[in-house]
């Protein structure tokens, strides 16, 4: 059983006990989100696609707590001028634990 859900713009698959990073988001460890834009859902042996959303379908998920990304470096050059600037980002998600994917 899995569902395709849209949030925060992004679509992403889920499985009951999958855990997730999403796009970072205010919420608190340990609290319940909800996501109802639900695309495509599946119960093993029918396919619901949505026109554009299921109706009644539903994804529970369980926030576990903020997490980083891989470290990347951005680095800016110009030969003969003697510029060199150097950077680096860390993106910042929001982990969630997926406890329940209600076909509808």
């Amino acid at each position: 059983m899995y569902a395709i859900f849209r949030a925060a713009g992004k679509q992403f698959r889920a499985e009951k006990g999958m855990t997730l990073e999403l796009p970072l988001m205010d919420v608190e460890p340990g609290s319940t989100l909800t996501f109802d834009e639900v695309l495509l859902a599946s119960d093993g042996t029918t396919i619901t696609a949505g026109a554009p959303l299921v109706k009644g379908a539903k994804v529970t998920a369980e926030v576990v707590g903020l997490a980083k990304g891989p470290k990347l470096y951005i680095f800016k050059f110009k030969r003969r001028k003697n510029y060199r600037r150097k950077t680096g980002h860390r993106q910042k998600y929001t982990a969630v634990r997926i406890t329940d994917v209600k076909v509808g």
